[in-house]
Formats: structure tokens, sequence, C-alpha cells
């Protein structure tokens, strides 16, 4: 207990000092305002990185590459060297995977008992890119802009493209669901959901981008930059993963087992000709 204790005391003490090295600092002394550094967090139209030496993107276009290349490898190593070596009673890497598929695959056939495999493969493939694309930014990789100042890569779907992009491909899961269970009829019920694509993309959009943010308002002050934005980030960050990961799947789960529930017409009936009463 006093050693807790104690650990408590240098913590707050450490944290005491850093508050006070940063009041003594002053201001930063950058070039630019608050407000164009958080104008360019969205629209990306200075801070951008040559694509192979062809063009100019934005940093999320880079991050998504990567992030792409990151799941792919570690898809292909977990084949390759883990998958093989799973046994009856499972290690710590065997639970963690088959919670994962569980989770996702139980989440399909909650929601859309008739048609589930392909749902369940494309949430837990967007899950992981949605939760590891989030997580991507507390890596700090840096890269360089074409005008040769170094900037943090950020989370792909903090990029509005990126988040219209997600969107609309979980839309078109949701209607080929419709499609392949109720013909032109699904379609009709998918299109009906007109305004799901914007939503979804919109707000993995917002959510994403407010935490970029918040932690980009309070690394700008010296006086905050110090421990606090390590907090924020951090509790952003996962709170978002966890968060919008969820969301997206549940969404696209509840919409696609609706469409594609087989709709049952109700038969006609056929009325009977009474038959002729007999003249007495």
């Amino acid at each position: 207990m006093k050693q807790h204790k104690k650990a408590l005391w240098i913590w707050l003490l450490a944290v005491l000092l850093l508050l006070i090295a940063s009041l003594l600092v002053g201001t930063s002394g950058r070039t630019e305002s608050v407000q164009e550094a958080m104008r360019d967090a969205v629209l990306h139209s200075v801070n951008q990185i040559g694509l192979f030496g062809l063009r100019a993107v934005n940093p999320g276009t880079i991050s998504a590459f990567t992030v792409t290349a990151i799941l792919l490898l570690a898809a292909a190593c977990i084949r390759i060297f883990a998958i093989p070596r799973f046994q009856y009673v499972p290690g710590k890497l065997q639970l963690l995977l088959e919670e994962a598929v569980g989770l996702f695959d139980g989440m399909a056939k909650s929601n859309s008992p008739h048609r589930n495999r392909f749902l369940g493969l494309y949430l837990f493939s967007v899950g992981s890119y949605v939760f590891v694309g989030t997580l991507f930014e507390l890596l700090g990789i840096q890269a360089i802009t074409v005008h040769g100042h170094p900037v943090t890569l950020p989370a792909p779907l903090s990029d509005v493209n990126a988040a219209i992009a997600l969107g609309t491909l979980s839309y078109l899961v949701i209607l080929s669901g419709g499609v392949a269970s109720n013909g032109l009829g699904g379609v009709g019920k998918t299109l009906k959901e007109f305004s799901l694509p914007i939503s979804m993309s919109f707000r993995l959009f917002g959510a994403l981008l407010s935490g970029l943010l918040v932690t980009e308002l309070v690394y700008y002050f010296v006086a905050l930059s110090f421990v606090l934005p390590v907090v924020v980030g951090v509790m952003f960050t996962l709170l978002h993963a966890l968060i919008q990961t969820y969301v997206l799947t549940m969404l696209t789960a509840l919409y696609y087992g609706e469409v594609s529930e087989q709709s049952h017409e109700p038969r006609k009936k056929h009325k009977k000709e009474l038959p002729q009463a007999e003249n007495a």
C-alpha cells in the first residue's frame, strides 16, 4: 500500500513539474494560426504528400494504403504460421482470434438468420479495418509533404473521401443482400433508405475528425502540450475505435438482415362458386 502511495506522489510531482515548465516556456511561435491548422486537418489543401512522385495526395490516402498493407500482411502471417498450429485447447492468440470471429459471426447470425455467411465475412473485414485504421494514428508515423515539412499520418477515415467510400461500400453490401433474397423487390426495400450511405459516411468522418481536431487544438498551445495531449489523444482514439467499429458493423448487419428477409406475399383466395339452389 505504501509503495502505491509513493508511486502516486511521484507521478503527481512529475505532472506538476511538466505543467510549471510548460507555463515558463510560453507560446509556441508557430507561423500558422490555429484556424489554418484546423482547416488543413479537414481539407488537406496544404500538407499534401507525393504519391510515388506522380501526384500530391491527402495524408489520409497514404494512411489507407499503409493500413491495408498492414492488415494483408497480418492476415498472411496468421494464415501461414498461426492457424496450422491451432489446437483443441486454444492459446492466447487462438482465443483472441476466435473471440473476434465469433463476435462478428454472432452479430451476422442474430440480425440476418437467412443469409449471413457473406455478411459475417464482411463485418469482420470492415470492423478490422475501422478498428486498426483508427488506432493507426497512435503510431505517430511521420511523412514529408511536397513542401518539405514533416506531418503525422492521420487515421484513414478522418478523410471524408475514405469515409464516403466505406459508407457507400456498406450500402452496396446491404443492397446485394436484398437482391439475393428478393430480387427487384429487395432493390426497392434498400433504396427506401436512400440517406443511409450519407449518414454512415458522415458519422464515421465526424467522429474521427472530432478527435483529430481536439488533439490538434491541444497540441497547438504549448501551455497544454505536455502530458495532456497523450491522455486526450489516447482516450479519443480508443473510444472512437471501439464505438465506430461497433456502430458501423451493427448498422450494416441490421439493415442487411431487414432487406434480406424473404417477403411472403399473402396467397390469393379464389372465391368458390356457391352451388345454385335447386328449384323446389
